[in-house]
């Protein structure tokens, strides 16, 4: 049985879903203003293992997450310009030109991280409707209140505003990660929805509420994960900096519109650091799945680099580890493309590994165990179909890995070959190294055994 900490509750829980072999996760997507970099692919893939460790434990697992076009403001406080707007204007393009830029290299990159697709991907501006229907029933339900730039949650009707973060109404100071409008009835009041200023012509606007105007940041997650999953559902992912205020407020609005439970339980994957620094292009740390190909690594390199962390932990990056993540992962590979059979899976290993990943997700320890399985006394054939039962969670493509069909001829050398050295009869160990290098091939001793290579 699964289980995960829940920020909710923060402590670590068994997993229970709503309805019998099926799970809802929705999960927050980019603003597709700009590129995606090293943080989003962390954070991503931190998800794709949760949905992979579901799936390996015979969940049918529905995963939605949007795209935002439109709403997400250069603030906290619901002010200054959309992001959307400013990268448009910056580079000369319409907003539609440069989410669909974005966003298609966004999921490139997610491709070749080998993540799981989400079942729907929702972008905010095809959902507009739902967003005002929102909004209408919070007024309705006396939740809102309009002023001058646009129609506002009122977080003092919500008794339980500031329990995912902690960030209560009784402790939250003035101005942290808000800031003081003069018309808003508390600190926290969040935008709902926002009235285009007077003489500004924008992109993106809708008629709505006797105005134009657009969607603020957070309804348009309210209203998407209840379109597609209901309005409560299991599991919510994000990053560590969504948890205040965007998923506060998310809540917020959610339980209030329905009445209901929004979310079961809140999976937050923490900060990823870069050579000890948080990422910021004036640092230049603010790198991109592009800088590491232009190194030479691949986007499985980096995805074995995370497998060695734990999503709750402060996973440092450096070009290092990097390296040596590439370093694993071909020894990975070379031992795999030796073995042309595929026998059957261990189960005293994959026992303990599903022990592991269901343990809130202890990869470290589970990426551990391909090396133990390596080192054991298990038959060649049954090393790799283990191997490739712990890469169903791990998604490092394992099962791609093509074997290099040694002759018979050759095979039967290196085994003879091994039973001479394990004999200690080193003349005849190297005869027969010489008999394999003159039919073309290089024999590499290991810990494990023997590696064939073709010259």
């Amino acid at each position: 049985m699964l289980k995960i900490f829940n920020t909710w509750s923060r402590k670590i829980e068994e997993f229970h879903p709503i309805r019998p072999g099926q799970v809802g996760m929705y999960s927050c997507g980019l603003t597709v203003y700009d590129y995606d970099h090293l943080g989003h692919a962390w954070n991503y893939t931190s998800s794709d293992l949760l949905q992979r460790v579901l799936e390996l434990d015979g969940y049918q697992v529905k995963l939605v997450m949007n795209l935002t076009d439109v709403g997400h403001l250069t603030s906290d406080a619901d002010e200054g310009e959309d992001k959307m707007e400013k990268s448009a204007h910056k580079h000369g393009k319409t907003a539609w030109e440069i989410a669909d830029y974005y966003a298609a290299i966004f999921l490139a990159n997610r491709d070749k991280l080998n993540l799981r697709r989400p079942e729907v991907i929702c972008k905010a501006t095809d959902n507009i409707k739902e967003m005002i229907d929102l909004v209408q029933v919070l007024i309705d339900k006396g939740y809102a209140y309009e002023i001058n730039d646009g129609i506002y949650f009122d977080t003092s009707k919500f008794g339980a505003y500031g329990r995912l973060s902690g960030n209560t109404l009784e402790n939250l100071k003035e101005g942290a990660r808000v800031e003081i409008n003069a018309e808003k009835r508390q600190s926290t009041d969040f935008a709902l929805w926002k009235f285009s200023s007077a003489g500004e012509k924008r992109q993106l606007e809708w008629s709505a509420f006797g105005r134009l105007g657009f969607p603020g940041w957070h309804i348009e997650c309210s209203a998407m994960s209840m379109k597609y999953l209901g309005p409560t559902f299991d599991i919510h992912t994000g990053g560590e900096d969504l948890i205040f205020p965007h998923h506060e407020d998310e809540i917020a609005q959610s339980e209030a519109a329905t009445g209901v439970k929004f979310c079961n339980y809140w999976f937050h994957v923490r900060f990823l650091m870069i050579e000890g620094e948080k990422m910021s292009k004036s640092k230049k740390n603010f790198y991109r799945l592009t800088d590491i190909e232009d190194r030479g690594y691949e986007a499985l390199d980096l995805r074995y680099l995370f497998l060695t962390a734990h999503y709750r932990s402060q996973l440092n990056f450096t070009w290092a580890s990097l390296e040596g993540a590439k370093i694993a992962r071909k020894k990975l590979n070379d031992f795999l493309s030796t073995i042309s059979d595929i026998g059957r899976a261990d189960e005293k290993f994959s026992r303990k590994f599903l022990e592991l990943v269901n343990d809130d997700l202890a990869l470290p320890q589970a990426t551990a165990m391909v090396w133990e399985v390596i080192k054991s006394n298990l038959s060649p054939e049954d090393k790799k179909a283990t191997i490739l039962y712990f890469d169903r969670v791990l998604g490092l493509k394992l099962d791609q890995i093509a074997s290099e069909n040694i002759p018979e001829e050759v095979d039967e050398l290196a085994r003879q070959r091994q039973s001479a050295r394990n004999d200690k009869d080193f003349g005849k160990s190297d005869s027969l190294r010489e008999q394999i290098k003159r039919l073309g091939y290089e024999i590499e001793d290991a810990a494990d055994g023997y590696k064939l290579k073709k010259i």
